[in-house]
């Protein structure tokens, strides 16, 4: 049984930050950050990733530059991103919580460091040869995406037990992230008796639209995919949902403190530190092909109490208990 009290999460960028200038950058390694989320919405993730490099001994501006790229959902130019950072050079490039970004740079370069944080078995995805032996350019954490979506189906149906028709929004713009949660879900919903619908959107205006096929379908309840657009949209998605009385679960608790109703899922800011941690470590010279791909063990239950009376929930003692925290 997945416990609740653990996880890990990733994020990326697509303007970038250099943070140190003129010769003196070009001195230092450079690290470049990749992530689908916007720079507005990631301060948080950003400072964990700093703090897990400076635990290695490295400063950005003083012996690293941090280079963040937040492509706030414009997965379309990872491509270019990413031939850019090969043609640099850079020392290496982390991909936390961005399974799409992951991916290309894998396909951009075989030989430049590579440290990602993916929901998918790595594996599978192809960036690894092996959990224990990487054997190869990349190794980061996985954090069970397929798995996590099922328990947090479930969770929903706790917390809405009359819910019957739950619809999932998913961002076909990142297919990587999209169909084995879609999978998951899928799964979940057969043992649960549940009957899903899909939404999609990689767009502001898609997800208007999506909310807008939600209301005319009466689904019971939504689920959000976890993605990096999405949780840079997240105020949307909270305000929409609580618009039109819609339990929603997400998938990080950045949703739940502003007003979603619950998560499940890994912790973004831990899994960015555990990303800069594995960075640290490059850059003082170990071999990604050497550094075992982590296992979120930790996970995290938030429900907002707030909401929860404002859609004439109640919310059963036993998940109060189970939660990490009740946000009230």
């Amino acid at each position: 049984m997945i416990r609740r009290r653990e996880f890990i999460t990733l994020l990326g960028s697509a303007a970038t930050w250099p943070l140190a200038a003129g010769a003196q950058q070009s001195a230092m390694p450079v690290v470049a950050v990749v992530n689908g989320a916007t720079a507005e919405n990631a301060a948080r993730n950003g400072t964990a990733f700093r703090n897990g490099i400076s635990e290695i001994g490295y400063v950005d501006g003083q012996n690293v530059s941090l280079e963040y790229h937040w492509l706030a959902g414009h997965y379309e130019r990872l491509p270019a991103l990413m031939a850019d950072l090969v043609r640099r050079r850079v020392t290496v490039i982390a991909t936390p919580g961005f399974t799409d970004g992951a991916l290309a740079a894998k396909a951009a370069t075989a030989t430049m460091p590579i440290v990602f944080g993916v929901g998918e078995d790595p594996v599978t995805l192809g960036l690894v040869a092996s959990l224990a032996r990487p054997d190869g350019n990349a190794t980061g954490i996985n954090f069970f995406a397929q798995e996590v979506a099922a328990k947090r189906l479930g969770l929903l149906r706790e917390l809405v037990p009359k819910a019957a028709r739950i619809a999932v929004l998913v961002n076909p713009g990142s297919p990587s992230t999209a169909e084995p949660t879609l999978k998951g879900v899928r799964e979940a919903a057969r043992r649960l008796g549940l009957e899903i619908g899909v939404l999609n959107a990689s767009t502001v205006t898609e997800i208007d639209a999506a909310f807008a096929a939600l209301v005319r379908e009466r689904a019971d309840a939504l689920f959000v995919a976890g993605d990096g657009f999405f949780n840079s949209r997240r105020v949307q998605l909270a305000t929409l949902a609580a618009r039109d009385r819609v339990p929603t679960s997400f998938a990080s608790r950045e949703y739940v403190e502003v007003g979603g109703l619950m998560n499940y899922g890994t912790n973004i800011a831990e899994m960015f530190r555990q990303v800069g941690l594995y960075a640290g470590q490059i850059l003082k010279g170990a071999k990604p092909a050497d550094l075992p791909v982590l296992q979120s063990t930790k996970f995290e239950f938030v429900i907002n109490m707030q909401t929860a009376r404002a859609l004439g929930l109640e919310v059963p003692n036993s998940l109060q208990l189970l939660a990490d925290e009740v946000i009230e």
